[in-house]
Formats: structure tokens, C-alpha cells, sequence
């Protein structure tokens, strides 16, 4: 009988979103909630070698506080302990193991050596709910404001930056059930290239405090 634990381990990519009170979790705390919900569920998780092993998993994009989402993706790399995978079953183990605000939607089995996860984003889109406002006349002149301009001057971390040419895509959405504004964003996701959505905001005077984000959707390039 083969001994599949000898054989390539397993990579498996998960897309889960954050939603509730984990909006308040931070990147290096969600790290930790995903690893205790993946042992929770009895998943054989792999660990690197060396003198500190660590678990094998990679987050795509770090979602930034207060932000909820319904978007996140995670790799994962489990031993293989059978020549089958039940991908719905692993699925719904995670959703049972998982503390409130953590959904787990789906999971596919991808290729063992293909590129980090962090490496294949290169976009993410957003939906904005301006929560303090009711039937902003002003939002769409607003969004065509920053789509119109030729470059967006900016610093971030004392460094002088153009926003513009991060901002992909700007949509206004109709308002929701409670008459509140909405648009939709797509904005540059790489490293050293990432435009933030409070940033958008800023340039258009709205407090982040008055904004409801999801992030709706991580775009990838060629894996």
C-alpha cells in the first residue's frame, strides 16, 4: 500500500470574508484566528522546516481595519494523507470550526508550485457606503472630479506619491434601502503600488468614519 504522507502535500486556495465585529481584528490576529480554525476543523496542516517551523499558509492582501469583506483568499498546504480531496466537506468543517464573523464560502485545489498569493494580486475592488449622509447631490461630481484629474498628488509615510494613476475605476451605485449614498472602487493592488480607499475619501473630504467599506473582489494577473 503507498504511503501517501511521502507524496506532494496538498495546496488548497480558500476564499472567506470577514464580516461583524471582526472588522476590528488586525492582519497578524486574523492570521492566528485562521490557524485556529484550521486546526479546530482537524485539517492536517503542513508546517516549514528549520528550527522555528511555521504553518503554511499565505493571505493574499492584508484587509486594512475596519474594513469587512467578502473577498479574502488564503492558500493553505496540507499534508497528504489521501489521494482524495472533499473540497465541500473541507468547506463546511472550517465554516463549523469558525468563530462568528468568519465565512468560509469556497475551496479549490491549485498548483503545488505556482506563484505566492501576494505576488498574483494586482487589484481590488470595494463597495463604499457613506452611512452619515442621505442622497449626496454632490458624490457624483465628486467621483468625476478624480477621474477627470491628471494626477493626484499625495504623501504617505513622508513620500511624495501620484493617487491617480491607482485609481482603476470609480462607479456611483443607487443609494441602499436606507437612502444612503454608495460607489464602487477598484483600486491598483501591488507592492509598492496600492491605493486605499481613505485615501479616495480624503480627496473628496469624507471622513472614513462616515464610510461603510466591503471589499467586493481581489482581481489576479497570470499565475
Amino acid at each position: 500500500m503507498p504511503d501517501n504522507t511521502q507524496q506532494d502535500p496538498w495546496r488548497l486556495r480558500i476564499r472567506f470574508g470577514k464580516q461583524g465585529a471582526l472588522r476590528y481584528t488586525g492582519h497578524l490576529d486574523l492570521h492566528k484566528l485562521l490557524e485556529r480554525t484550521i486546526r479546530r476543523a482537524k485539517l492536517p496542516l503542513l508546517h516549514s522546516q528549520g528550527f522555528h517551523p511555521q504553518p503554511k499558509i499565505q493571505i493574499a492582501s492584508a484587509l486594512p481595519l475596519g474594513y469587512t469583506s467578502q473577498a479574502e483568499i488564503i492558500d493553505i498546504w496540507l499534508k497528504r494523507t489521501s489521494d482524495q480531496l472533499d473540497l465541500a466537506e473541507i468547506q463546511s468543517s472550517l465554516q463549523m470550526a469558525a468563530p462568528p464573523g468568519l465565512e468560509f464560502y469556497e475551496a479549490e485545489i491549485v498548483d503545488l508550485r505556482g506563484k505566492a498569493l501576494q505576488i498574483l494580486v494586482r487589484a481590488a475592488e470595494y463597495q463604499v457606503t457613506l452611512i452619515d449622509l442621505q442622497d449626496d447631490p454632490t458624490l457624483p461630481g465628486k467621483l468625476a472630479a478624480l477621474l477627470e484629474a491628471e494626477t493626484i498628488p499625495r504623501t504617505r509615510r513622508k513620500k511624495a506619491y501620484d493617487l491617480r494613476p491607482l485609481i482603476e475605476a470609480l462607479q456611483i451605485f443607487a443609494p441602499d434601502e436606507q437612502g444612503h449614498p454608495r460607489f464602487f472602487l477598484r483600486l491598483t493592488n501591488r507592492e509598492g503600488a496600492t491605493g486605499r480607499v481613505e485615501e479616495v475619501l480624503d480627496e473628496m473630504q469624507i471622513p472614513l468614519e462616515s464610510a461603510r467599506i466591503v471589499r467586493t473582489s481581489l482581481i489576479f494577473g497570470q499565475a
